[in-house]
């Protein structure tokens, strides 16, 4: 699609201010200006994120897939859906959403965020913990995802502890279940 109709970032602003100030009558101006913009990414990932936040990970997923295919090359869009299949026990479908973050530079913080979540997939926590701690170092534009990410160092450690004192060993999967119940998702 060449050149989708893009909110003015003045009016994008508003809505993210009202949002911020009453969230049921922000997601019904977000339906409204989606309405007007229907092909901004910007917008269903917005969206995508409230429903994620509001714990409706069906409509969520379908928000945030929109607006990855919109915009193939949304980095944290791309991130934010994979990180919500990996977190709804999809690590396959995560693993193919994050597939073009690969080739992003190693020393992004997406990228590296993405690496460490693959090795939490393969049960190695040490790589996961060590990536996860550098990409949070390299993120200098979203502080919510830090928090995400910290969140799942510390389940991860969790988890690690509890193996180390002859406790039962939980799956990457069950871990991220667990991560995902306990967070607030700000994206």
């Amino acid at each position: 699609m060449a050149n989708p109709k893009l909110v003015p970032n003045d009016r994008m602003s508003a809505l993210i201010a009202g949002i911020q100030k009453n969230a049921k009558r922000g997601m019904r101006d977000l339906d409204t200006i989606l309405s007007e913009f229907p092909d901004d990414p910007r917008l269903h990932f917005l969206k995508g994120s409230l429903q994620a936040g509001r714990e409706d990970y069906a409509a969520a997923r379908i928000s945030m897939r929109r607006a990855v295919d919109l915009a193939p090359d949304f980095a944290v869009a791309r991130f934010q859906l994979g990180l919500l299949l990996l977190t709804s026990g999809e690590p396959h479908a995560a693993q193919e959403a994050w597939g073009p973050l690969h080739a992003l530079p190693m020393d992004n913080y997406l990228h590296l965020f993405v690496q460490g979540l693959t090795h939490l997939i393969q049960d190695q926590f040490d790589d996961t913990i060590r990536l996860l701690q550098d990409g949070i170092a390299r993120n200098r534009e979203n502080a919510p995802m830090n928090n995400d990410m910290q969140m799942i160092i510390d389940e991860v450690r969790r988890t690690m502890a509890g193996q180390d004192k002859g406790g039962a060993a939980t799956s990457s999967v069950d871990l991220l279940l667990q991560q995902a119940r306990l967070k607030s998702t700000r994206h």
